[in-house]
């Protein structure tokens, strides 16, 4: 048990850093599709594509791909629902708001935007919880998710309020393309300001994970069993939103990763959150890696990547929902 175990843990790990190795020969230069080694070797301009443009990229769509399966795998567990992802909580939608704020009021410079996005994205956790606080009827997690729904929509249409007021001949682009979702302009510099909050929170994630198990019981339940469940609750959610706002900032509204990731690595480790949760973090960085592959090269020009992970998704959503040996719900 303790050599599979190890083996295990040595292929979540090797596996990500495989696909990032082979990725940094994926792109167009200096022809399609891929780079030989002895253009990384010798020339110059091959460097410094690689290491200035190309390596920042894929570690960010990596640790995207960590953070949005792991906050969605917490995220189902802790309400119970299978269909829970982390823009749930008016997280998403928060931050696209105060990223639309930042580009029709203050600047369109990439730190700015990205801080009001992670500003609104927190704030768009906080009203949630308030309101739920609120709520006369129901219990705590009915009471949060109905908050989270009404936050959203308060927030989706503020933001469409934006879009109308902004200049559609400069504005307006920008925000769609933000909206989007894309990594076409992460720097090491963008990398750095999500590392320490990623870092963070996936830790508090992964050392809590085994946790979820029974905080997924009733309250009265994990209670009984000696469990804080107000305590660890709010740790673990906030663990997940902080990851989800900082990425969200960087990379624009990027679906379907926190809602499809966590199923599939439940069908492969089990539904024991201890061990689902890494592999969701393992899946979720080769995931973003692959889907940014396939942005930079499928066509001329860069395809969002928002839309290559909702078409991918949606996709692997249909055969789970359609196979009788994958399906979600039983």
């Amino acid at each position: 048990m303790t050599n599979h175990k190890t083996r295990t843990t040595l292929l979540l790990i090797l596996f990500p850093i495989l696909v990032l190795g082979i990725s940094i020969f994926i792109g167009r230069y200096p022809k399609p599709l891929f780079m030989p080694l002895s253009v990384l070797l010798n020339d110059e301009l091959g460097q410094n594509l690689v290491f200035n443009l190309r390596l920042p990229r894929l570690i960010t769509s990596a640790l995207l791909g960590m953070s949005l399966a792991a906050a969605g795998g917490v995220m189902q567990m802790l309400f119970r629902n299978p269909l829970v992802e982390p823009g749930f909580l008016g997280v998403t939608q928060g931050a696209g708001f105060g990223a639309a704020m930042s580009i029709l009021f203050l600047s369109t410079s990439p730190l700015l935007v990205e801080l009001s996005a992670t500003t609104f994205a927190i704030l768009g956790l906080g009203l949630s919880y308030f309101v739920a606080r609120r709520i006369r009827f129901g219990g705590w997690v009915l009471r949060l998710v109905l908050s989270g729904i009404a936050v959203s929509a308060i927030f989706s249409a503020g933001l469409g309020i934006l879009k109308y007021m902004a200049d559609p001949t400069s504005q307006l682009p920008e925000i769609v393309f933000w909206l989007l979702g894309g990594l076409w302009s992460v720097t090491w510099n963008d990398l750095l300001y999500i590392l320490p909050v990623v870092v963070i929170g996936l830790s508090i994630i992964y050392l809590m994970r085994w946790r979820l198990n029974l905080l997924s019981l009733s309250d009265e339940t994990a209670f009984s069993l000696g469990v804080s469940v107000g305590r660890e609750r709010t740790l673990l959610l906030a663990a997940s939103v902080a990851v989800t706002a900082v990425v969200v900032s960087v990379a624009g509204i990027v679906g379907w990763i926190g809602l499809i990731i966590p199923h599939i690595a439940r069908r492969i480790g089990g539904a024991n959150s201890a061990s689902f949760i890494p592999i969701s973090m393992s899946l979720g960085a080769v995931f973003g890696i692959i889907c940014d592959d396939l942005a930079r090269t499928l066509t001329l020009g860069e395809i969002p990547l928002g839309i290559i992970t909702s078409l991918i998704g949606a996709g692997i959503f249909l055969v789970m929902m359609t196979s009788r040996s994958m399906r979600i719900f039983r």
